[in-house]
């Protein structure tokens, strides 16, 4: 297996809830800290989303691993951020057995 390459700055990012003073709450993204990453795409298709038209990418990303439960661990629900994109992390696997580097299994969407 080859070593990657961890040339792209990613930040990864986590949702955050704050109540909104009646009764619900209110969605943002915080950052946890920036990573180096090797990203590569996958598939991508278009689609209609309603009345809007949508391009889906799907990408590969590695990165070094993490210790479970390190904020610096990628999961499930969490996003990267490069500059205006947005990559939703939809499953998070060991690449290596020895555990060295993540893969993240990521999706990208974009408004045409």
């Amino acid at each position: 297996m080859s070593v990657p390459q961890l040339t792209r700055q990613l930040i990864l990012e986590t949702r955050v809830r704050t109540p909104d003073g009646a009764g619900g709450y209110a969605e943002s993204w915080q950052a946890l800290g920036t990573l180096w990453a090797e990203v590569v795409p996958r598939s991508g298709r278009q689609a209609a989303q309603g009345a809007v038209s949508v391009s889906r990418g799907s990408f590969r990303i590695t990165l070094r691993a993490a210790p479970m439960g390190s904020p610096s661990r990628p999961r499930p629900g969490q996003r990267f951020r490069a500059g205006d994109r947005i990559f939703a992390i939809t499953a998070v696997t060991e690449r290596d057995a020895e555990a060295r580097y993540l893969t993240c299994h990521c999706d990208e969407e974009i408004s045409l």
